[in-house]
């Protein structure tokens, strides 16, 4: 039931100014059409989409501050092709986490959510412990192998054989 659905974002609005960050960016950049798609599925058919990102140090919660905070030459094409828009929601998040300490748990009981399609960066790291939450919250998952990225192919593909066999994840490609 696709009413009972909400599609999150994690981490796409990123600097990648960190240790392999450039890993991660050549990776990220591989993902950008199929969550463009996503996005466009999820307007057309009114699943709400919630983007749960770093606060870069700002704890700002206006997605255009953080977007104009980490925005650099290499990024930008990503940036502009996937940031927020006014139909979205928008979270930060302190940790590695979607549910830790921020009101993901709060919004998806608001929206009645029950089926949670999950991407975003980096898939064996940040997308990996939320969909963990988002298990142990009785959730069902849909992480579309397309739709998430790591620092390289392998740890992307070890993230998802896990989120398959522990969380039992959906992991077909849109």
């Amino acid at each position: 039931m696709m009413n009972k659905t909400a599609i999150l974002i994690i981490d796409i609005i990123n600097n990648f100014q960190f240790q392999e960050g450039y890993l991660l960016l050549n990776e990220t950049k591989k993902i950008l059409n199929p969550l463009i798609e996503l996005k466009t599925y999820a307007k057309r058919n009114h699943i709400p989409v919630i983007y749960v990102n770093d606060h870069y140090q700002t704890w700002e919660t206006d997605f255009k501050k953080i977007c104009d905070a980490c925005l650099n030459q290499q990024n930008q094409e990503i940036i502009d092709k996937l940031a927020p828009t006014s139909y979205d929601y928008f979270l930060i998040k302190p940790q590695l986490s979607g549910f830790f300490r921020t009101p993901l748990s709060s919004l998806l009981k608001e929206l009645d959510v029950t089926q949670l399609i999950i991407t975003g960066i980096a898939g064996n790291i940040c997308v990996l412990f939320t969909a963990n939450d988002a298990h142990m919250r009785g959730y069902d998952l849909y992480i579309p192998k397309n739709c998430i990225a790591s620092n390289s192919p392998h740890q992307n593909k070890e993230a998802l054989k896990l989120m398959e066999k522990i969380f039992k994840a959906k992991t077909d490609p849109i």
